[in-house]
């Protein structure tokens, strides 16, 4: 089981949701694993992937002698999009796919960190959505509260939607939270059946989907 957690933008908490997703799991009974495939901005260790690392090895035994090298294959020092960050290095596809199958055998559910958002490019036509569908993944994208999230919300919506990704959708309420029911709640709960506000709620309803 693959649960791939991509955002609106970079900065918009993917980690943070990605450390309590790990907590929740838990929580229920499963044994969490995790994954990010690229990380970039790293000047020492990957900083993203140690905590989520760090996380996992707190609930999972078999992730104990899991390596930081083994979460993140591919960590780069410019803190830029991977296909610039990377600069004359290739990054091998199939090789993530590979790291991919031989994490999640270690767990019950893999959480799958990416970088920035879904059209951040690997290579030069080669993105971050790309990926999503390669390791066949459930998407869970994460949108902020801030103002402007309405647009970047439906616009990373329709791209999982056009590419034939299913997805769930969770409104991490950490900017702009004081307004966000006067500035942004009002087209949500207009658009929506559902505002999902409950990150416990969306995750359980994957599961469910999962299962069924």
């Amino acid at each position: 089981m693959r649960l791939f957690i991509t955002g609106t933008n970079t900065g918009v908490g993917k980690t943070h949701i990605t450390l309590k997703l790990i907590e929740l799991a838990a929580s229920m009974g499963l044994r969490p694993g995790c994954f990010k495939p690229i990380e970039t901005g790293v000047l020492s260790s990957p900083a993203d992937g140690s905590k989520l690392l760090s996380k996992c090895q707190e609930f999972n035994k078999n992730f104990s002698k899991v390596m930081i090298s083994d979460v993140v294959p591919y960590a780069f020092e410019l803190p830029a999009a991977p296909y610039v960050a990377k600069k004359d290095i290739r990054i091998d596809i199939d090789s993530i796919c590979k790291k991919a199958q031989e994490l999640e055998s270690l767990c019950d559910i893999l959480f799958i960190e990416g970088a920035g958002g879904l059209m951040v490019p690997i290579e030069l036509d080669y993105f971050m959505l790309d990926l999503i569908k390669e390791l066949k993944s459930h998407a869970l994208l994460i949108s902020p509260s801030r103002l402007g999230s309405i647009n970047d919300t439906l616009l990373s919506q329709m791209a999982l939607e056009n590419a034939g990704v299913e997805f769930s959708w969770y409104i991490n309420l950490f900017e702009d939270a004081d307004s966000f029911n006067d500035v942004t709640m009002p087209y949500y709960r207009d658009r929506f059946k559902e505002v999902p506000l409950n990150l416990k709620s969306v995750f359980q309803s994957y599961l469910d989907s999962y299962v069924s």
